[in-house]
């Protein structure tokens, strides 16, 4: 759409909507018996006019033809507008309104039943989503325009950890009519200008906190108040620890707030390596200074929120700590306040980390200990929901499930929604029978098993009594190996990766996950990963209280030992490591010039597993291994001697292309050697004293003293302190060289570096 007729569709979509929203406030206070699906109504449409009235701000303050994404919604405007407007008519009292004024509002009747009106959000919702997505993306556009450029390649993120991305975009949020009076409880804190800045929302496994969370999230988004958001989740690679915590709340910052470009694009510019720091210069220098130097606020939102999942899933918990003193500083930022929800489990250290902190800094909710009738409430809602579903699907009978056992599922689920929620995958799962499969639920009562056991052992005990009186401990022997390599990856894997690592047939792998989609995310995709539905279920199947006396018990070191062991095979294999692997033009190309490609299609996923993980799950095993050579044990390893300096030798380095060997020597001399045939290549002679270091540049072509390795020949003498000089290397551009003395700048062209008292 052209720049005029694109603002003409959003004034003509905002002032339908306002129509609405004051028709929704007419019906509120006459009807009584509707006010839910009114406040329905009203909300959705309120949702839309607030992304509407931010485009609309987009297209007159920017360059319309940078905007490729917001010119694009003419046909969804459109469409959306004429909705509007039918809804308009159908709302409108019509021929009766003389009438309706003299008698006043009471005479009106909602027009809608809650069927329809669910249709009415669902479509709504539609429009909601593409017009948010087009406004992001061109926000990120003038964002990242010529005149505020920033590299966010230098912020590597954690892929999947915001509430948005792929990987969650299929878990669920909380129903229709659900955690109402907390999600509002939410809202109201977030919009309290002297509200705390801190939410913690804090409960045991499989409470709902995560659903939760990408409920209040993509709220907050849907009203342009979403700062950032990150989701933990242990075994998901950088999700899994708080490397990438603070350069991906910055990333997700900058989206929303352009005003901490610059802040952000000086740090880069000082400190290309910021992203390795500690996390407390990482949040200084990429969230709380760039804050606080903002000229102009972007929005006129109240505040930005920042949404933080499962922070008990970080594996540190010293990180964890410093984590929650870090968030603490955020109380007085201006001239944009932060709200931060944070929701974990009530772990020590956390409850710890949250006692250190400033009596006015945050205020908590605890989900168990929400009254038991409003748990009972939303749980029977779910399950109503969910078995409904299941029925219309099956053609089951319009009576199934009785009521009875609805409430009975209620009495053993609460306070728990992962019950409910693996309950009903278990029912529903293809090839089931979901009356038989629910009379099984039903016979795990509370006086025999525990929570976790009414959780997860219906569908295991099926699965075993499935098999032949003689093939249950080969069955069990099977998922051990498949199901227990799963639960402790340290980043989740497809099948055909899992296949190559675990060498087993990926038919076998893919057989035995078929029937487990109740407690795994099992996608039809094999190049997909297979994940965790719920971390509880990992501690189902590995609690030391199972030892004895569960048949799917899984021992997690022994696990861990065959996945070292699996990861060595691997590396060390036909198929595994060599020499430039990624056949580049030669040695020093930078891992930045490498695009992911080309690695992608070098190092088969399994194989990059193995190289990032080997000893993740070496260091969980409960004895130390001695690793011994694949050759005889009376082979001798020494490939040869090299022979020539008159004094001792104090320091060996290998040339980055493996090619050359210098050695340091008390003798005065560096020594040049080749690698392959052990010869002397040239020695290097001219220091007045002792040689006690010697180090490569990153290029291999030069040798304070610069020698050339080719010619063997002083190429210049570098200043130092005078003192002895104990260690000595390069800086990755080789433009600095780095000493124990301090750093001394290199002339261009470095080739090799001896040092010696001067």
């Amino acid at each position: 759409m052209d720049g005029l007729s694109g603002a003409a569709s959003v004034i003509a979509v905002i002032d339908v909507s306002a129509k609405i929203i004051s028709l929704c406030l007419q019906y509120s206070k006459a009807v009584k018996d509707a006010k839910d699906d009114i406040e329905r109504v009203q909300r959705k449409v309120s949702d839309i006019t607030h992304i509407l009235e931010q485009i609309k701000q987009l297209l007159d303050s920017q360059d319309k033809t940078r905007l490729s994404t917001t010119q694009g919604l003419f046909s969804s405007l459109a469409k959306c507008l004429k909705e509007l407007e039918n809804l308009q008519v159908e709302l409108e009292p019509g021929k009766g309104r003389k009438t309706m004024s003299r008698i006043g509002f009471r005479a009106l009747k909602w027009p809608f039943t809650s069927k329809h009106v669910d249709k009415i959000v669902s479509s709504l919702e539609g429009y909601e989503q593409s017009f948010s997505l087009a406004l992001q993306v061109d926000q990120t556009t003038v964002v990242l325009s010529i005149d505020q450029k920033l590299d966010l390649a230098k912020l590597p993120i954690a892929q999947g950890a915001s509430y948005d991305s792929h990987t969650e975009e299929h878990n669920a949020r909380c129903l229709p009519n659900t955690r109402t009076a907390l999600l509002q409880d939410i809202t109201n804190w977030a919009q309290d200008k002297d509200g705390k800045s801190i939410f913690w929302l804090s409960g045991m496994a499989g409470t709902g906190k995560s659903t939760i969370a990408r409920t209040i999230a993509e709220s907050f988004a849907s009203h342009g108040q979403l700062g950032a958001s990150f989701f933990f989740k242990r075994g998901e690679g950088e999700r899994g620890n708080a490397s990438r915590f603070f350069t991906t709340i910055a990333t997700d910052l900058v989206a929303c707030e352009p005003g901490i470009v610059p802040g952000i694009r000086k740090t880069l510019n000082k400190d290309s390596a910021i992203s390795y720091k500690a996390l407390k210069d990482q949040f200084e220098k990429l969230i709380l200074q760039p804050l606080l130097e903002i000229k102009q606020t972007r929005s006129q939102a109240l505040v930005r929120v920042i949404v933080i999942d499962a922070l008990d899933e970080c594996e540190q918990e010293a990180d964890i700590r410093a984590i929650l003193q870090l968030l603490a500083q955020t109380k007085d930022i201006r001239p944009v306040p932060l709200r931060i929800v944070v929701t974990s489990r009530p772990e020590l250290h956390i409850r710890l980390g949250f006692k250190e902190m400033a009596n006015g800094t945050y205020q908590d909710l605890v989900l168990h200990e929400v009254p038991k009738s409003t748990i009972e409430h939303d749980i029977r809602l779910f399950l109503e929901h969910e078995l409904g579903t299941i029925r219309k699907e099956r053609m089951l009978a319009p009576d199934w499930p009785a009521q009875q056992q609805i409430l009975a599922l209620v009495e053993l689920a609460v306070p728990l929604f992962i019950y409910a929620a693996t309950v009903c995958r278990y029912v529903g799962s293809k090839g089931s029978s979901p009356t038989a499969f629910l009379n099984k639920v039903l016979q795990y009562q509370k006086a025999t098993f525990s929570q976790l056991e009414r959780t997860y052992l219906p569908a295991l005990d099926q699965l075993l009594s499935e098999q032949e009186e003689d093939e249950k401990e080969t069955w069990l022997q099977a998922f051990r190996e498949v199901v227990g390599s799963i639960i402790v990856l340290e980043s989740p894997l497809s099948t055909v990766s899992l296949a190559c690592l675990l060498q087993v047939p990926q038919e076998e792998i893919q057989c035995r996950l078929d029937s487990l989609h109740s407690v795994l995310s099992v996608p039809n995709n094999k190049d997909a990963p297979v994940r965790l539905l719920h971390s509880s279920f990992r501690e189902f199947l590995v609690s030391p209280k199972k030892q004895g006396n569960s048949s799917f018990w899984v021992n997690k070191e022994r696990t861990h030992q065959k996945l070292a062991s699996h990861c060595l095979r691997l590396m060390s294999g036909s198929s595994g490591l060599r020499q430039n692997m990624c056949s580049l033009s030669g040695p020093g190309v930078l891992r930045g010039e490498i695009d992911e490609k080309t690695i992608a299609t070098s190092l088969p996923t399994d194989l990059q597993y193995a190289c990032r993980y080997w000893i993740n799950h070496l260091k969980q095993m409960p004895e130390k291994i001695k690793m011994l050579s694949i050759a005889e044990t009376d082979w001798d390893a020494c490939r040869s001697t090299l022979e020539g300096h008159s004094d001792e030798v104090s320091a060996v380095t290998f040339s980055p292309d493996g090619q050359l060997v210098a050695s340091a020597s008390d003798d005065n001399t560096v020594r040049l050697w080749e690698t392959v045939t052990g010869t002397c290549h040239s020695t290097l002679e001219g220091h007045s004293s002792e040689v006690s270091a010697v180090a490569f540049s990153p290029d291999g072509q030069l040798t304070v003293r610069l020698w050339e390795t080719a010619t063997g020949t002083c190429r210049s003498t570098l200043d130092s302190p005078s003192a002895y000089i104990d260690h000595v290397d390069f800086s990755p551009d080789g433009q600095i060289l780095r000493t124990d003395r301090g750093d001394i700048p290199v002339p261009q062209n470095p080739y090799i570096i001896g040092t010696n008292p001067i």
